[in-house]
């Protein structure tokens, strides 16, 4: 798995990724998404290859690459408990915020807690 985090932690390679959701893309393909040269592309596919994030398919003159789910399904299961964690951090987070929140509310005012009993009615005199 350490080769999966590794193609991972590079924005372009992650960039090629999702653009492979949608199906197999030829080099030519992604490389017109980036602004990066044919071979810059190839050496990002070649890393997610080695993780075996991609599978390459010739197709006459052209190579055509696949997006492979089941490394990214591994780190998604070694990432589930730290997202139960986080999920617990947030939970409290959300509580002191609510408390912060409620201890900077403004205290009511004389004039705020007196009845209403008046309204509508002209008070001049």
């Amino acid at each position: 798995m350490p080769d999966v985090f590794s193609a991972l932690a590079n924005p372009v390679r992650r960039q090629i990724l999702a653009a492979l959701r949608d199906g197999p893309r030829a080099v030519n393909d992604l490389a017109s998404m980036f602004e990066l040269g044919r071979p810059a592309v190839s050496e990002h596919l070649q890393v997610l290859r080695k993780a075996q994030l991609v599978r390459e398919e010739p197709r006459g003159q052209q190579r055509f690459y696949h997006l492979e789910a089941v490394p990214l399904a591994e780190v998604d299961a070694w990432l589930h408990p730290f997202e139960r964690y986080w999920r617990a951090r947030m939970r409290d987070l959300g509580s002191v915020l609510d408390d912060l929140a409620a201890d900077d509310a403004p205290a009511p005012t004389a004039a705020s807690a007196r009845p209403t009993t008046d309204i509508g009615k002209n008070t001049t005199a």
